[in-house]
């Protein structure tokens, strides 16, 4: 039997990219998919919408009433939070690509995974996890001699910044190499701000047009840069990799992972 996906923000970019990805992989069906109440989509058929072919599933403004295994959502995290109370009565799982969350509405994910399983990634890209496993290495091998940057890049209607995964690249270079974000990272830089500060991990951030998104992390020596990249031509890399984290979840009652998890990197 194919894995049922529901699909919140179907309207979304993501959202119909997540739909067009289901239509093309036969191990999972697109079972529901959900647009916020004042969204115009709702009642439009998800597979039309997306451009991959009516597939009979009718966008609505909740999942009380949906009967799915796994749900997808790269929503805001308001909604992400009150869709994994319905997840939760409903006995399904979820796979969270939302970014933007604060410590305590990471908590509440933290205690949904209680009760059901979860992957919550800041990126959901396979190389994108591949990534942060090289940043790892690499962070472990410099210890503090580098000076690391964080440069990121994204479309101009993205709402958060730095995004979920540049700050995702942070922690990992931070754990492997001693430090945290909250006594290292430098997230602005304006006017007369005196040398660098040794340690400091910083971060710039770019908003413009189309960009589906672009990650550099820069580890700078006397003498020598080493540079680890990521960039996305489009976001079916993402669907790709949440639908592959959906299957994964299918073998787990509970517990909080991520990709790392999901594609056996730790």
């Amino acid at each position: 039997m194919p894995t049922k996906i529901a699909i919140a923000g179907a309207g979304g970019r993501m959202g119909r990219t997540l739909i067009q990805a289901c239509a093309n992989d036969a191990e999972v069906t697109c079972a529901a998919a959900t647009e916020h109440s004042d969204s115009g989509f709702i009642g439009a058929d998800a597979g039309l919408l997306a451009g991959s072919g009516a597939n009979s599933v009718l966008i609505t403004a909740t999942l009380d009433n949906a009967d799915f295994d796994v749900l997808i959502d790269f929503t805001r995290p308001e909604p992400t939070l009150a869709n994994i109370i319905v997840c939760e009565k409903l006995n399904a799982k979820a796979v969270i690509g939302t970014t933007g969350f604060s410590d305590p509405q990471k908590d509440q994910l933290k205690k949904a995974s209680e009760k059901t399983a979860i992957v919550f990634a800041p990126n959901m890209s396979v190389g994108v996890s591949l990534t942060f496993k090289l940043l790892q290495l690499a962070a472990q091998t410099f210890g503090d001699s580098a000076d690391v940057e964080i440069i990121e890049a994204h479309h101009k209607h993205k709402v958060d910044a730095p995004s979920g995964t540049a700050l995702g690249m942070g922690e990992v270079v931070a754990k492997a190499s001693g430090r945290s974000l909250d006594t290292h990272g430098v997230f602005a830089r304006h006017g007369h701000t005196g040398e660098r500060v040794p340690g400091s991990i910083g971060f710039s951030t770019i908003r413009a047009a189309d960009i589906v998104g672009e990650h550099t992390v820069m580890f700078a020596c006397e003498g020598e840069r080493v540079e680890i990249s990521h960039k996305s031509s489009s976001r079916m890399n993402y669907a790709l990799g949440a639908l592959r984290a959906a299957k994964w979840l299918v073998a787990h009652n509970t517990g909080l992972f991520d990709m790392q998890d999901v594609l056996n990197l730790r």
